[in-house]
């Protein structure tokens, strides 16, 4: 049994609590929302969140931060942009014995980062592990059969978290691919939203799989610049999440879309929706891009919709009016 802290108390936050709770692990869950965690033990549910799930008394909710000592395992379950203030709370009571766990996908807007760098550079002593894949909080509650990456540069810190959290309904692997997995995690938010649009304008699924295979491509033209390796792009944080978020309601960033596409301001349809990770990710991925030279017209599109008033049809226009090219290419 290991002592699991996880920060955060959204939706896969608590996915993840209830699941590693039913594996007998000592689960604590912190939040700086003292009133979200009452109304939690309160009505034994996360109504806005998880519905119907059941939070059992055997998880501990906590709104001190220092509850962190003594973990084994250290898990950020929060959205990217405050992982970094989050992680300057949690320093003062993390040690170099703990593993420190991360499932936000995105890039920190300003310095381009990766998540994963903004946390060492706040906690540089532990391993740390990045969880990603196809992994909707609302199906892991109800333990539904699910499968993730356990990506670190320290491959025993992942094979570690890969023998303590893995069960008959959740399965991970593990890959020293930190740069790849985190770029397929973060950038299938875009291309999820971009699909959401094409569903918001009733576009059919020719347009929606033309979609998906470019965006990968773009996914990857970065991931390559960045010296990720091009196999984790077909894999479970390559087309996996991509195939997911792209197709599911659960979806955040696909939901946005389709208001989006439907002729709801961007700006309204993410605060309709909530945490809409694609659309901060959109603009610091292209400004990534581009200080790398790479190109990437869908994100480039989605950008001129989000933030300049750019019209969704014409976007579309523009990308199947571009020059003509080869598929079989380099993907630079």
């Amino acid at each position: 049994m290991a002592k699991i802290t996880i920060l955060g108390s959204g939706g896969f936050g608590m996915s993840l609590a209830v699941m590693l709770d039913k594996l007998k692990h000592d689960v604590t869950v912190w939040s700086a929302f003292d009133d979200e965690l009452k109304a939690i033990r309160r009505d034994g549910e996360h109504r806005a969140k998880l519905p119907g799930v059941k939070i059992p008394e055997s998880i501990s909710l906590d709104s001190d931060i220092s509850c962190i000592k003594g973990s084994d395992v250290v898990l950020l379950g929060i959205p990217s942009p405050f992982v970094r203030d989050v992680a300057k709370k949690a320093a003062p009571y993390i040690t170099e014995k703990m593993i420190v766990v991360n499932t936000s996908k995105g890039l920190e807007n300003g310095t381009l980062k990766l998540i994963s760098d903004v946390i060492r550079e706040e906690l540089p002593e532990p391993p740390i592990v990045i969880l990603s894949g196809p992994s909707h909080a609302e199906e892991v509650a109800l333990g539904i059969p699910t499968t993730v990456v356990a990506a670190s540069d320290d491959m025993d810190a992942a094979a570690y978290i890969q023998d303590i959290m893995s069960s008959n309904v959740f399965r991970i692997y593990i890959n020293p691919d930190v740069t790849g997995c985190e770029i397929g995690g973060a950038l299938k938010n875009i291309i999820a939203l971009c699909a959401g649009i094409c569903d918001g304008l009733n576009y059919g699924d020719n347009t929606k799989a033309a979609l998906m295979t470019r965006g990968l491509t773009e996914i990857a033209r970065l991931g390559e610049a960045m010296g990720a390796n091009m196999t984790t792009f077909a894999g479970l944080t390559g087309i996996g999440d991509l195939i997911v978020t792209c197709t599911s309601m659960h979806s955040r960033n696909r939901r946005a879309g389709i208001l989006i596409g439907q002729g709801v301001n961007p700006q309204e349809a993410v605060k309709l929706v909530g945490t809409v990770e694609g659309y901060n990710c959109c603009r610091i991925a292209l400004a990534l891009a581009q200080k790398l030279g790479v190109s990437m017209p869908i994100t480039e599109q989605l950008s001129k919709v989000l933030f300049e008033g750019e019209n969704v049809k014409e976007a579309l226009g523009h990308l199947m009016s571009r020059p003509k090219r080869s598929e079989i290419e380099s993907v630079m």
